[in-house]
């Protein structure tokens, strides 16, 4: 490697740990509950995403960054299964789980469940891709909006105004109380 190559990965290295870092780590931190962990999956995607050589545009890097954050988290899951380990769990995934095995879950309910959450995703498509994305983030994701405005280069208001957009979009769509 030349020194003009080990320079370009050092410059990509620092932009996507200013732009990356504080968001990658509140998404593996949420999922894997411990912060030092959340430091090394981190450090992997960075590492994944410099050796993938298919980042040429950090500013639309987004989806793609958090794409190979999730296919991360995804690996790691079954390699730690396959070796006969379990995942933590904290006390929210508990009672989430124990809440779904109470619930009645007829073949009716889970139809039309699923029903509503393909017309849920037909009106988020109808939105631009980033309103639909920070609305995403924010409300499934649950990352904080000034995080959201880190990752997306806009002001944590900008990042306001996209999920009162969606909201309004689908509280129009599908009435107040039917979401």
């Amino acid at each position: 490697m030349g020194a003009g190559q080990a320079g370009k990965e050092n410059e990509l290295r620092a932009r996507l740990d200013a732009r990356f870092r504080g968001p990658l780590m509140s998404y593996f931190t949420r999922r894997v509950g411990d912060r030092a962990e959340a430091e090394d999956l981190t450090q992997e995607v960075f590492v994944r995403l410099i050796g993938s050589n298919s980042l040429e545009n950090l500013d639309h890097a987004d989806a793609f960054v958090f794409r190979v954050a999730s296919n991360l988290l995804r690996d790691r899951s079954r390699k730690v299964l396959r070796s006969g380990g379990s995942l933590p769990l904290d006390e929210a995934v508990i009672n989430e789980l124990a809440r779904e095995f109470v619930e009645d879950r007829g073949p009716e309910r889970v139809l039309l469940g699923k029903e509503r959450l393909a017309d849920v995703l037909a009106a988020l498509d109808e939105l631009g891709e980033r309103t639909r994305n920070i609305f995403i983030l924010f409300r499934l994701e649950n990352m904080k909006q000034k995080d959201i405005a880190a990752v997306y280069g806009i002001s944590p208001s900008t990042v306001e105004k996209h999920v009162m957009k969606a909201v309004m979009h689908l509280s129009l769509r599908f009435g107040e109380g039917e979401l």
